[in-house]
């Protein structure tokens, strides 16, 4: 239907609204007939045989992709993926696996789910499935094997490192729950510490049950909401999750887009279970989405003490729609608006550079607005904490150790895992120095080789410099700085030691005390932890920190 006005004589005239829907439909039919020849085309005349679905599937994801990261084609056989994002259930054994040369690995086995039940470790690489030989099968399709109906059984069989005869283990399928408050319990002076790695819709109902055993069994005075590293998920649960420390009836977002219709205010509607205790909320760069609507609605009412590190800027809401043949679209439909009236998104996708990248929004354009008790907050840049910790940066060679395609790091704790059958509560574990002096020669005997950015930029300068001429008469300090950044893995294995270590040191109490045990242990040496537990100490600090000065209220008048 089109928009029209009528003139005094009634005779209708076309607005100018009805005029660009026409050219639009018009550009969508025309470009959509263009595609089609082209396809048709190519199916014809191109000189080798092309996969159709796959190349269409590239155009689609191609032209999704140019609008943001989140917008996507989700087609009926990957709606298993869009169902464990919002429930975090499927059926199956509770593993994470990965493909590697000659396999499939299975790389970490989830805490009291059918594999790690049966005794599957990580490192394990799955031979057989039943009567299916696995060998050299990729992830994909060895997922597609272990996952089914749940309390169906199934035997797997698999080769452990450093074993030549075969392991049979007996698994049955269950509905697999991803627990999202990974981990809880008493720190300090009776604080409250909740982990939550993702928002799905029982998320809110799991931090509800970790608060109340908290008070009921610890009887903790303050609490720590730590929502680190944690990229989001359904927005309901967000809100679900402001509601259980705020008061019945308060505005949690607002969501604006294009089809007005949409628009929604959320508001808590249920009788919270604590509006009064203290509470600190961990925040980081990679706290987005769901996480952001939390800490960013708990700053705006003056709720809660945020501590970190600034966010990381998503104030955008995807909506799914139906397609053709079983298939969703995952599209932006809204931007949404906490409390006090920001929007928090960072990067700006309607206005590309040249080169299609994509920018922040500069601070010269951001806003202040103003939070319950009228502190300064700004727009357009993330969450920013009330006290910020310096993120330490990664070195590059830890980057490289992690990820390694030839994981020699993963294969190094495998076979220390094999030699220890237990070590000491994740607390209280310690790798020592002489694994360390263990582990240089391993990884230098690996041959281990990595990046260095350093040396890369240094490259790049020395070829303008000689270009323009600067390196002529003096190359002195190029070639000593050359000399510095070559690549010395012994001398970077003690640069680095204390954060290799850790490194380690986590991914070894995470093969015997899963991801609860991998947090509880990286607290011990954790600034951030440690500064909310200081904030929530000193009264006066927290009340000082959600109240205004003076110089903040003449600001606002």
């Amino acid at each position: 239907m089109y928009a029209q006005d009528r003139n005094t004589s009634g005779k209708e005239v076309r607005t100018a609204g009805a005029v660009k829907s026409d050219d639009n439909r018009f550009e969508i039919s025309k470009q959509l007939d263009i595609f089609n020849a082209l396809i048709k085309e190519v199916e014809m005349f191109y000189v080798d045989t092309i996969d159709i679905k796959k190349t269409i599937r590239r155009s689609i994801d191609g032209m999704l992709k140019g609008l943001d990261p989140y917008t996507e084609y989700i087609p009926e056989d990957e709606m298993e993926q869009l169902k464990f994002i919002t429930t975090g259930e499927y059926g199956g054994i509770g593993a994470y696996i990965r493909y590697r040369e000659g396999g499939t690995v299975i790389i970490e086995p989830f805490e009291g789910m059918p594999a790690a039940e049966a005794g599957l470790k990580a490192g394990d690489r799955i031979v057989a499935i039943d009567t299916v030989d696995a060998t050299g099968m990729s992830s994909d399709k060895v997922s597609e094997l272990l996952k089914g109906v749940p309390n169906t059984k199934m035997t797997i069989k698999v080769q452990r490192p450093g074993e030549k005869k075969i392991r049979k283990f007996e698994v049955v399928r269950k509905q697999v729950v991803v627990d999202q408050v990974t981990h809880y319990g008493s720190y300090g002076d009776r604080t409250g510490y909740i982990y939550l790695k993702g928002f799905t819709d029982k998320s809110a109902q799991e931090v509800k049950s970790a608060f109340e055993d908290l008070k009921k069994n610890h009887r903790i005075e303050s609490l720590i909401l730590d929502l680190r590293d944690n990229g989001g998920g359904i927005l309901e649960g967000a809100v679900q999750i402001v509601n259980l420390f705020v008061p019945k009836g308060k505005e949690v977002l607002t969501m604006k887009g294009k089809v007005s219709q949409w628009d929604r205010t959320y508001r808590t509607y249920n009788d919270p279970v604590d509006t009064v205790i203290p509470i600190v909320v961990l925040i980081n760069g990679a706290s987005a989405s769901a996480s952001e609507i939390v800490s960013g609605a708990l700053q705006d009412m003056d709720r809660a003490v945020l501590v970190g590190q600034r966010s990381f800027g998503k104030g955008l809401v995807q909506s799914t729609r139906n397609l053709p043949y079983d298939g969703k679209l995952k599209v932006t439909t809204n931007k949404y608006y906490i409390p006090s009236g920001r929007c928090i998104q960072q990067l700006d996708y309607s206005h590309r550079n040249p080169d299609g990248s994509v920018a922040a929004i500069p601070d010269s354009l951001t806003s202040v607005f103003y939070t319950e008790n009228g502190r300064p907050v700004r727009d357009g840049g993330g969450i920013g904490p009330d006290f910020e910790i310096e993120d330490e940066k990664m070195p590059t060679m830890l980057y490289y150790l992690y990820a390694d395609k030839d994981y020699i790091l993963f294969d190094y704790v495998t076979d220390w895992v094999n030699k220890h059958t237990t070590i000491p509560p994740a607390e209280d574990f310690v790798y020592t120095d002489e694994d360390y002096e263990l582990f240089k020669k391993y990884i230098i005997g690996k041959n281990f080789e990595y990046d260095r950015q350093s040396e890369k930029a240094l490259k790049a300068l020395k070829e303008v410099a000689e270009f323009e001429g600067f390196t002529d008469e003096d190359s002195t300090l190029f070639i000593a700085l050359e000399e510095k950044l070559k690549p010395d893995l012994e001398r970077d294995l003690g640069r680095y030691e204390k954060d290799i270590k850790a490194l380690i040191s986590s991914e070894i109490v995470k093969r015997y005390y899963y991801q609860r045990g991998e947090i509880k242990h990286n607290l011990r040496d954790d600034k951030t932890f440690y500064k909310a537990l200081e904030v929530l100490k000193d009264k006066d600090l927290y009340d000082g920190t959600l109240k205004p000065s003076a110089e903040k209220k003449e600001m606002k008048i």
